[in-house]
């Protein structure tokens, strides 16, 4: 538990080292990702300031804007495993300014990162809400929750589609990762452990539902932008995160405010599961070596960040 919630730490944090980035680029004037006349674009980008002429055979061969903004400025992306390009200086700074926001919330143990928790973890819910609204006005959205919410029963004949249902339960629950173990060892004595055990789960259900609907209402945008069927806008991954969403975004009324919701969203969402993972890791070493560790737990809370 404690080597896969450190491994797991540590990869977190450069999505929320990304996402640090992508709030920094929303302060300009206009959205790096949504204009084609950047110094990192190439002549088949697609989108505002392109010299292609945005047909439809230039559509199939170009490369969207917000793709370009993610692959060769963000990630500046090399050639393959072979070539491993140079340190992203940006980059490097969002993920200190990360483990520095985590050592922050984290230095006094579970007494701050208790306090912090009431802000990340309900800050999400209000964001997921004003945007759902806002995204289901969108045209196309209503195309997007359809597909979201009617049911195509010939999928549960796949072996995949539960695989996939099922590493979701577990990875987003985090079941036999220690976080429930570890943050459920500083309760009462008392504590009725078994209304918990039917809150976490039925929450986390109740969430992943919950964004599904703004997520497919975007999708559902930007079909009917595209022109492309659903299933072919859907992607997996960062790719959801840092090319759909921002896309989808500058195609929005007052696209830096949405953009800035989103990303703060997306950032206090890392920095929750990161609490629980990290917490795990160093109550582990604590409790293992308390004589040693305990009264010097901000030390060693800094040195595990480092």
């Amino acid at each position: 538990m404690v080597i896969i919630s450190g491994i797991v730490c540590v990869y977190y944090n450069i999505i929320i080292a990304w996402t640090f980035y992508y709030v920094y680029s929303t302060m300009q004037s206009t959205l790096p990702w949504s204009r084609c006349d950047n110094s990192w674009n190439t002549p088949s980008c697609i989108g505002p300031g392109s010299i292609l002429n945005e047909t439809e055979q230039d559509k199939k061969n170009g490369t969207q804007s917000s793709v370009e903004f993610w692959e060769r400025n963000v990630l500046n992306r090399s050639k393959g495993l072979e070539h491993f390009g140079s340190v992203r200086w940006p980059l490097f700074i969002c993920l200190w300014l990360s483990w520095f926001a985590v050592f922050l919330c984290l230095c006094k143990g579970v007494k701050s990162s208790g306090k912090v928790v009431y802000v990340t973890a309900t800050f999400p819910y209000l964001v997921l809400s004003i945007l759902l609204i806002k995204c289901a006005m969108l045209p196309g959205a209503k195309e997007g929750l359809k597909w979201y919410l009617i049911p195509q029963w010939g999928k549960l004949a796949s072996v995949k589609v539960w695989g996939d249902a099922a590493l979701q339960i577990f990875y987003s629950v985090g079941m036999a990762w220690g976080s429930l173990i570890t943050l459920a060892s500083y309760n009462k004595f008392n504590n009725n452990v078994f209304r918990d055990a039917m809150i976490v789960p039925s929450v986390n259900c109740f969430t992943s539902v919950f964004a599904g609907l703004v997520i497919f209402s975007v999708l559902g945008f930007m079909s009917h932008t595209t022109g492309k069927p659903i299933e072919d806008v859907v992607t997996q991954g960062p790719g959801l995160i840092f090319i759909v969403y921002p896309e989808a975004v500058t195609k929005m009324p007052v696209s830096h405010f949405w953009a800035v919701m989103f990303f703060l969203m997306i950032l206090t969402i890392g920095m929750d599961s990161q609490f629980g993972m990290f917490e795990t890791m160093t109550s582990a070493f604590v409790d293992e070596y308390p004589k040693l560790l305990r009264k010097h737990k901000l030390a060693f809370t800094a040195f595990m960040c480092v």
